[in-house]
């Protein structure tokens, strides 16, 4: 078995989804599939069960999966060695960023990166956390910026900016006219929310724990991006919270929503990096965390 015919079973395993498989190790769905039938058929045994809707591992497959995983973990130390020697500024970094924070980072930070380390370019990927972390440990990735708190061995977590929470409103709704909105206060409103499985969502839940009720949510609605969310708040769908660098720019530039700060103690996200403890090029990691520093995102504050 390759060492490409093993990040294809990994991946499945961890997608469930053909496609989606496909996708993560940058293939088409029939060369997967051709490759995964190889390994069955030099193994004499079913590693995964395909159904119609669903893909479900074996137990033999789990057993080969888990060891499949240790092979590519070691595998990654070896490139790491040997990339250890050659210039750490230089050569692509492997960057996988959060859908909610890649719109209103990337403009900023592709320019100051430039500035710190013009020789070292960017392959980007959006994706969940739930995605970019497995990519991280299997080496498909370098660094990811994503949301802390976060920690599992093998992986270092370094904050780098706090970016507080705002209240977006249709101009028209009677909190218009106020300056500031309590968390307590979104309980009973048509609350636009991101689906499940995004993080934010779930910080913005922890934030205002009343939402956390049995019947908090029942008027809520839910949209696919931070960006549909906003023209769901301008049509006079609900009312949203965003965080500050996709919600702060709006202020004087979107007559038909209003961004309202929270009262008393601001609810907030802390963004940082996160990557493998044996990666061998700190410096690049600094670079990007310095390039991160010098970008002037909206209400965004440096990390204590």
């Amino acid at each position: 078995m390759t060492l490409t015919e093993m990040r294809y079973i990994v991946a499945l395993a961890r997608e469930r989804h053909f496609g989606k498989a496909a996708e993560a190790c940058h293939v088409s769905q029939p060369t997967l599939s051709v490759a995964l039938k190889k390994v069955e058929g030099q193994l004499g045994a079913a590693l995964f069960e395909r159904t119609a809707s669903d893909v479900r591992i074996t137990a033999l497959g789990e057993r080969i999966v888990a060891q499949a995983r240790r092979v590519l973990d070691e595998a990654v130390k070896l490139e790491e060695i040997a990339e250890a020697t050659g210039d750490p500024m230089s050569g692509q970094l492997r960057v996988g960023i959060i859908y909610t924070i890649a719109p209103y980072l990337l403009p900023q930070l592709i320019p100051a990166l430039s500035r710190e380390a013009p020789r070292m370019p960017l392959f980007l990927k959006e994706d969940f956390t739930g995605n970019l972390i497995p990519a991280l440990k299997a080496g498909e990735l370098d660094v990811i910026v994503i949301a802390l708190p976060f920690a599992e061995p093998g992986l270092v977590a370094q904050p780098v900016y706090d970016e507080p929470f705002r209240v977006v409103v249709p101009a028209s709704h009677p909190w218009g006219q106020r300056d500031e909105v309590s968390a307590d206060e979104l309980d009973g409103q048509n609350l636009l929310l991101l689906g499940q499985g995004n993080c934010f969502r779930d910080q913005v839940l922890e934030s205002c724990p009343r939402l956390t009720a049995p019947d908090a949510l029942e008027h809520s609605l839910e949209g696919s991006s931070l960006e549909t969310i906003r023209y769901m708040v301008a049509s006079g769908a609900g009312v949203a919270v965003m965080p500050s660098t996709a919600a702060d720019p709006l202020i004087g530039k979107e007559p038909m929503v209003k961004v309202l700060p929270f009262s008393g103690v601001q609810p907030k996200r802390t963004v940082g990096l996160v990557w493998r403890v044996t990666f061998p090029r700190p410096q690049a990691i600094d670079a990007m965390r310095a390039a991160l520093l010098s970008c002037r995102l909206a209400g965004a504050t440096a990390a204590r």
